[in-house]
């Protein structure tokens, strides 16, 4: 047995409300990796792409990308757009309401900031955000409240609002060679078989298996 299967869209027998994320998601524009996970005990994960999803309108393109086995507490949010018009005199935006007003200026015109790009073993603490157009790097940990309006390191913890790097879970030296290695990419047979190592923070014996 390899773990649980990667196309299920519960994982734990008997347990509805966390679900891997790739196989329940219908947006064209949120990709998920494989074995990421939400768990969420207060709505169910059923409500993912319309209360954890932030203003995703069709007209921005943006995308939400998240890589493979990244844990989502509940109450996480990705807020995808929902910039208003900053160099006018009022902020109000008028052109959504039609009836004479669509042509104050083109909807399309307004701020985007771009796509929200999350790496691989990533932890969202309870009720973080992340704003969009931030890029979260491999094996991060955002905590419980974070307010995310910048890119994170790889293998950084960040908290507060606006979030901070508070630690570096490794040094320099460690954070370069766990990127390298890279054991998400690996087949499950692999990461089944080199678990101890991962759990263990065992870098040497990684570092052998690659």
């Amino acid at each position: 047995m390899f773990g649980p299967d990667k196309n299920g869209i519960f994982p734990i027998e008997g347990y509805t409300k966390l679900v891997f994320l790739k196989n329940f998601v219908k947006a064209s524009n949120i990709l998920v990796g494989d074995y990421t996970y939400f768990d969420d005990r207060r709505y169910g994960p059923e409500f993912f792409e319309e209360y954890n999803v932030l203003y995703n309108y069709d007209f921005t393109k943006v995308k939400l990308v998240i890589g493979k086995f990244c844990a989502i507490a509940a109450e996480t949010k990705f807020m995808m757009t929902g910039d208003h018009k900053l160099d006018g005199i009022s902020t109000y935006p008028f052109p959504i309401f039609g009836k004479g007003w669509e042509s104050a200026y083109e909807i399309r015109d307004l701020p985007v900031k771009g796509d929200i790009c999350i790496g691989n073993d990533v932890w969202f603490g309870y009720d973080s955000f992340v704003r969009g157009g931030v890029t979260i790097g491999d094996g991060a940990i955002i905590a419980a409240r974070a307010v995310v309006v910048k890119d994170v390191p790889p293998y950084s913890i960040v908290a507060g609002n606006p979030a901070r790097v508070v630690k570096m879970r490794f040094d320099e030296k460690t954070v370069a060679r766990l990127l390298q290695i890279a054991w998400w990419d690996w087949e499950i047979e692999k990461i089944t078989r080199c678990l101890p190592y991962i759990c263990q923070a065992d870098v040497d014996r990684l570092e052998a298996e690659s």
